[in-house]
Parts: C-alpha cells; sequence; structure tokens
C-alpha cells in the first residue's frame, strides 16, 4: 500500500538553499572589519585626525597686514618648517627637557621599586587580607592627579601643613619642599603615591599567573622565600616589568597637571617648567597655537623615538635570551 502525498498549500519555490561557499566565504571574510568598523571610526576621530590637524598648524602662521583689523588682516599662511627650527634652538624647550629627566631618574626607579616590592609581598603565602591591602596600594590610582596635586601641595606649604605643625612641637627643622632642590622630591612625591597601585597590580596579575608547580619544584629543592623571589618570580615578570617601565617613560615626558597644579602655591614653578607646559603657555598664553603645535609634534617624536628604541632592545634582549 503507497503513502499518499502530503499536499503543499501555497508554497511554489524551490525548498530552502544554502548559500553557496563562495558566498559563505565573503561573508566571512567581510565580518572583522565590520566589527573593527566603529573602532576605525572612532580612532580616525579622535586619534589620526587630531594629528594631522596639528601637523597642518605646525606648517602654518598667521601673517598679520597693517594694524591687523579688519577681516582681511590676518591670514594663515605657509611657514615651512620654520616652527620646527624654532623649537628646536629653543633654551627654554631645552630646560623643561632637561629638569623632566631628572624627574624621571627619580620617579620611575623609585615607582617600578614599589611596585614590584608590593607585588612580590602581596603573593607572598604569610601575608594576610590581601584584597584589603591591594585595595589600599591601588586605591591612589583612582584618584584624579589633579586632585592628589592639590591634597599633597596643602601638606607641602608651611603654614598649613600638619607635618610642619609637628615637626615645630618637636624642634625639628622644618623644610621647605617647594623651593629649590627639594621641589624634585615633593613633585615626585605625588606621582610616586598615585603611579605605584597600577603598576603594582600589573606585575601582581602576571605573578598570579605563574604556576603553582614551579614553587612546588622550588620548595622540594630547598630554596628559601628570598631564592624563589629573585630566580622565580623576578625574570618570569620580566615582560611585566618591560610594560611599566614603557609606560612610565611615556607618563613621564607627559608631566603636566602636577607642576601646573603647584605653581600657584610656590614662585620656584615656572609657565614652562616641562615641554607640556610650554607648548599650553604658547598656545594660550601667547596666543601661537601653530608654534605650539610644532613643539607638541617634537615631543610627540621624541615620545615614539624612545619608546620604539626601548620596546627594541627589550624584545632583542629577549629573543637572546631565548636561544
Amino acid at each position: 500500500m503507497t503513502r499518499a502525498r502530503r499536499r503543499s498549500y501555497g508554497v511554489k519555490s524551490a525548498p530552502y538553499a544554502h548559500p553557496s561557499p563562495t558566498t559563505a566565504l565573503k561573508g566571512a571574510l567581510r565580518a572583522p572589519y565590520l566589527f573593527l568598523l566603529p573602532a576605525a571610526i572612532l580612532f580616525a576621530l579622535f586619534f589620526a585626525l587630531p594629528i594631522g590637524y596639528a601637523l597642518w598648524l605646525s606648517l602654518h602662521k598667521i601673517e598679520v597686514k597693517g594694524l591687523g583689523l579688519g577681516s582681511g588682516a590676518r591670514e594663515e599662511v605657509w611657514a615651512g618648517l620654520s616652527h620646527y627650527a624654532d623649537t628646536l634652538t629653543d633654551s627654554e624647550l631645552l630646560d623643561g627637557a632637561l629638569r623632566v629627566l631628572g624627574y624621571g631618574l627619580i620617579v620611575i626607579p623609585v615607582m617600578l621599586g614599589l611596585a614590584l616590592l608590593f607585588a612580590l609581598m602581596l603573593d607572598s603565602e604569610r601575608v594576610r587580607f590581601t584584597p584589603v591591602t591591594r585595595l589600599a596600594i591601588f586605591l591612589p590610582y583612582a584618584i584624579p592627579g589633579v586632585v592628589a596635586a592639590l591634597l599633597w601641595g596643602f601638606l607641602y606649604l608651611p603654614d598649613v601643613s600638619p607635618f610642619h605643625f609637628l615637626l615645630d612641637k618637636a624642634g625639628l627643622p622644618q623644610p621647605d619642599l617647594l623651593d629649590g632642590g627639594p621641589l624634585y622630591i615633593a613633585l615626585s612625591n605625588i606621582a610616586v603615591w598615585g603611579g605605584t597601585g597600577f603598576n603594582m597590580i600589573v606585575i601582581y596579575t602576571s605573578l598570579k599567573a605563574i604556576p603553582v608547580e614551579v614553587y612546588e619544584a622550588a620548595k622540594l629543592d630547598g630554596c628559601s622565600p628570598l631564592q624563589i623571589a629573585l630566580k622565580i618570580k623576578i625574570p618570569m615578570v620580566a615582560p611585566s616589568l618591560v610594560l611599566t617601565f614603557f609606560f612610565s617613560i611615556i607618563a613621564t615626558l607627559q608631566v603636566f597637571s602636577e607642576p601646573t597644579t603647584l605653581r600657584p602655591l610656590t614662585n620656584s614653578l615656572s609657565t614652562t617648567w616641562s615641554p607640556l607646559m610650554k607648548v599650553y603657555q604658547d598656545a594660550f598664553g601667547k596666543n601661537d597655537i601653530h608654534s605650539a603645535a610644532a613643539t607638541a609634534v617634537v615631543i610627540a617624536f621624541v615620545t615614539l623615538a624612545l619608546s620604539f628604541g626601548f620596546l627594541r632592545l627589550a624584545n632583542s634582549r629577549n629573543q637572546e635570551e631565548a636561544r
């Protein structure tokens, strides 16, 4: 007995057909670009476009005709590389770069040394209340730089600082940290206080990624906790140390908020104390946006060159060790 066929009502087309392999392959190739499109648009709007505009401004200047009054009295004309020549021979910019160099020689070793020390301490088995301690060390990083500079600035002022009051009651000398050489220590202290927590988290996360079996094997071989830290932990977190050192170099070259915030509290900080402060002064103090753009491009190029050179040196050293 044959089975009757079911009649399909209203269906005249062929059954659903799968897409061809060529169409599926094209869709798979286009999918990553569709996901990257929003990021590419944001990158172009907020990174590539401002850099291009800064380059364009640095190659132009304002030419004033007559008294500079009227609609056509001020005209933007081609300046070539004249702004760059003035920037590279500017003594104020060179002095600011030297000051930032001295500032970085204090900040980077102290901050990374403390970050590594805190990370090793938190990774130790003997430390208790690790989450609370980790949060306490990281918390200063969550405070904005301007707020942190204001807090420390008032702690440095002799008239309102509780430290100066306690030193006065104890009959001890009261150093002025906002004048002369101690100013570098005062600025460095703000950066170390705010940046150590972030670097500690990076190093601590790298320590937690080390397999437990490595520590157990070292303990079976008779290694002490100090030997494990020096011979195993620090070499294995070397990539994190390189990363934090790279970030610290960039942050040091871009120091701006701390000296700018402390400048009203002392006469030892000029308006061009750091290179970025000079860019701000030229752009908004002297109203010379074109010269400021050239200085900003030079600073960005120096930062890129130093970062690229350091990363290349670190990669070549890692390749040599791998061999």
